[in-house]
């Protein structure tokens, strides 16, 4: 979950946040969601924190299917909306 999506995409993408996707070098989004409301998108990314692999990986293929890296779409948005 974050504010500034981003800043938390490129600090996943250089590797700035040591934690899972790191570890696991992961650099892509494949998946995202959106929430007006802080403590829905809490409890939102903690149970999906609980699903199986199999489960995340139905979520991704439903709404990406191809597994396309939303950062370049997401990025644009933004730059146009600077």
């Amino acid at each position: 979950m974050t504010s500034d999506i981003q800043k938390r995409v490129w600090e996943h993408k250089n590797k700035v946040i040591k934690g899972f996707s790191y570890k696991y070098n992961l650099d892509k989004l494949v998946y995202v969601e959106h929430s007006d409301d802080i403590e829905t998108a809490i409890h939102r990314e903690k149970r999906l924190k609980k699903y199986t692999r199999e489960a995340k990986i139905n979520l991704i293929e439903q709404n990406n299917p191809n597994w396309n890296d939303l950062w370049v779409e997401i990025n644009g948005a933004y730059e146009h909306a600077v």
